[in-house]
């Protein structure tokens, strides 16, 4: 059957439309403006508040001892982590905020030949500080990954799952970030995030620096990333799923 040339048109025209509005979340869940300023604010945040959360000032090469402190296996508990991820083995996975390197070198040994973890981070300094230490430990499956402030740096459709830990509350510019690592994950991809609840009052850590699973669920929302599982296992943290939504 022939097809005249503005049917043909048409037809790509709607089929372009569609898989934009699939790809993206509708502007009208988008907060507008992204971002507001105010002269009053948290002294351990940056004055700069996204969805009436403020955004928290950046660790720098300075935190790296307490990044790698001893206590943290037990303060924090990486092994119950590593567990709920639930690795197969030949995923391609990002350590997002990757600092020292913490959580690549963790996963790092449950990935076989077919797997590998890009340790994604902002500052050279952790970057130098993951490339030697992979060398130090003859893994080659480590690779490092520089970001900028808005991109992850991260093809499409290109990892199996990114891993946040205490560092999404950081981002100076969450809604760019999380879109283009909501672009990065393949079909059946996920996205999860540690962070200290802000619930709890009780839990030892400033309160810029905590999140409510509320806050996150309604952030990840206007991005396209939905819920899909929350875990409550650890001492201070939520370990918090999500996927890309229909």
């Amino acid at each position: 059957m022939q097809v005249s040339k503005s049917l043909r048109f048409f037809l790509i025209s709607s089929l372009v439309l569609i898989w934009i509005w699939t790809a993206a979340p509708s502007p009208a869940q988008v907060p507008q403006p992204l971002y507001v300023t105010h002269a009053i604010h948290d002294p351990n945040g940056t004055g700069k508040f996204y969805m009436g959360r403020e955004i928290a000032q950046v660790m720098g090469p300075g935190g790296i001892s307490w990044l790698d402190r001893p206590e943290r296996k037990t303060e924090e508990m990486p092994n119950i982590v590593l567990d709920a991820l639930n690795l197969k083995g030949n995923e391609v996975v990002v350590d997002f905020g990757a600092g020292s390197g913490y959580f690549s070198f963790l996963m790092a040994p449950k990935l076989n030949k077919g797997g590998k973890v890009l340790a994604v981070d902002l500052q050279d300094e952790m970057l130098s500080t993951i490339r030697q230490r992979a060398r130090a430990l003859k893994l080659s499956n480590v690779e490092v990954n520089k970001s900028s402030e808005t991109d992850p740096n991260l093809p499409p459709q290109s990892v199996d799952l990114v891993l946040l830990v205490d560092v999404y509350h950081e981002l100076s510019f969450p809604y760019e970030v999380m879109t283009k690592i909501r672009q990065a994950l393949k079909p059946g991809g996920q996205v999860v995030f540690v962070e200290y609840r802000k619930e709890d009052p009780n839990v030892p850590i400033k309160e810029v620096h905590k999140t409510t699973v509320k806050q996150l669920q309604k952030e990840m929302a206007v991005v396209g990333l939905v819920p899909a599982k929350v875990i409550e296992t650890l001492p201070l943290q939520h370990i918090e799923f999500f996927r890309k939504s229909e």
